[in-house]
């Protein structure tokens, strides 16, 4: 490295005191705008504090129906959310006191980019969208729900799975003392969901921080869950704590519970019925009505094949039996 004397330093080489003093402001400012140039936003997609805090900077996504949005009540009042509680009040009632913040995720397995990492720091630098999503339960019930949240596909190549990565595996928290139905027996603890890769990247995956432009409320999953939504929706993982990348197939949390009712793939299928029940038409939730009157008394509608994203994601499954791989 060359080192000049004071003698040969030209006044225009040294840098002013001002500028020199604001170094690490600058600095900053560099890299973030580096970070536009190569690759998008390098902002992190912001969660504000407090319950039904304001998501900002909010973009339409792409992939929402038209059909009409469930109420906020509708969405917040009815949920599975076992962590909870096994029933459809339960998340509500149980969940409130629950604090979401801070959060932390940590990233593992067959990929090049590991470690814990706080919740934005996980999804920067992506900007964050609302879909309005079609949501189908296996009991027959279905909602449409307007998501806020970041791509998944996004998320997966940031962590730069390796060729060897098959499925992604995700873990819910485990908190006893917080999450009072992991006291019982109900499920194997944590909850444990995945997707093959093609599936993850799919562009209707989403990783969801909010809903009805809020940041999401602890029944619904805060502060962060899965929403894949020609699925049903125990695959839409709460509360995420784990991603990992992995060579071999999961044994997802409600497979091991009742192998022979919930499979892995588990797509909105109208021709594979529930051993209990029919699976051909469903009830969409109404707040008219409201709990089990609102299931009751809404009017059945015929199941659509992959809950009506047929042509977005029928190919990942070209060839494969969907009556055995339910």
């Amino acid at each position: 490295m060359l080192i000049r004397k004071p003698a040969d330093i030209r006044s225009s080489d040294i840098t002013p005191k001002e500028v020199f003093l604001r170094r690490r402001e600058l600095l900053q400012a560099g890299l973030m705008a580096g970070g536009l140039a190569l690759g998008g936003p390098a902002m992190a997609a912001i969660l504000p504090p407090g319950r039904r805090a304001k998501l900002v900077d909010v973009a339409a996504g792409k992939f929402s129906t038209d059909e009409t949005v469930n109420s906020y009540t509708d969405i917040t009042t009815y949920n599975n959310y076992y962590e909870f509680g096994t029933g459809k009040s339960d998340p509500f009632e149980n969940a409130q006191e629950f604090e979401p913040m801070p959060w932390t995720v940590k990233v593992a397995g067959h990929c090049e980019k590991t470690g814990i990492f706080d919740l934005e720091d996980f999804i920067r630098p992506y900007a964050l969208e609302e879909r309005i999503y079609r949501l189908r339960c296996v009991e027959a019930w279905s909602m449409v729900i307007p998501w806020v949240g970041v791509p998944l596909a996004d998320i997966v190549r940031q962590y730069r799975p390796l060729s060897n990565a098959k499925y992604v595996v995700f873990e819910t928290l485990l908190d006893p003392e917080r999450m009072p139905g992991q006291r019982s027996r109900a499920l194997h603890w944590p909850y444990v969901e995945g997707l093959t890769i093609a599936e993850a990247v799919n562009p209707l995956s989403l990783l969801a921080v909010g809903v009805y432009g809020e940041v999401l409320p602890n029944q619904n999953g805060a502060p962060m869950r899965l929403v894949v939504p020609w699925k049903y929706g125990f695959k839409s993982i709460k509360g995420i704590v784990s991603m990992t990348f992995s060579e071999t197939r999961p044994r997802t949390t409600w497979e091991r519970a009742a192998p022979h009712e919930y499979g892995f793939y588990a797509n909105v299928n109208p021709e594979v019925d529930h051993p209990r029940w029919s699976q051909a038409r469903e009830r969409r939730i109404g707040s008219s009505v409201g709990g089990l009157q609102g299931i009751l008394g809404a009017a059945k509608q015929e199941t659509l094949m992959f809950n009506g994203y047929g042509e977005h994601v029928a190919h990942l499954y070209e060839g494969l039996d969907l009556r055995r791989n339910f």
